[in-house]
């Protein structure tokens, strides 16, 4: 099941790559891509575990950029 996100406030590239290294580790993913450009998150992962790929994913995006929101695309 892929989830898409706007990552509002996010300014920084490396970060950007950091979080989507760090989400794509999570276990029950699949894929992760973040889009610097466009702030876009997507996560493909399995279907019973996706919620709570998507709170652990909130998690890692609260650690690594304090005033970045996840919001639902």
């Amino acid at each position: 099941m892929k989830k898409k996100f706007i990552l509002e406030g996010l300014d920084c590239a490396h970060c950007a790559s950091k979080m989507e290294t760090a989400i794509g580790k999570l276990d029950g993913v699949k894929e992760t891509s973040v889009n610097f450009m466009t702030k876009k998150l997507i996560i493909d992962g399995e279907d019973e575990k996706i919620s709570s790929i998507v709170q652990e994913a909130e998690k890692i995006i609260n650690d690594l950029e304090p005033d970045v929101v996840m919001k639902k695309a």
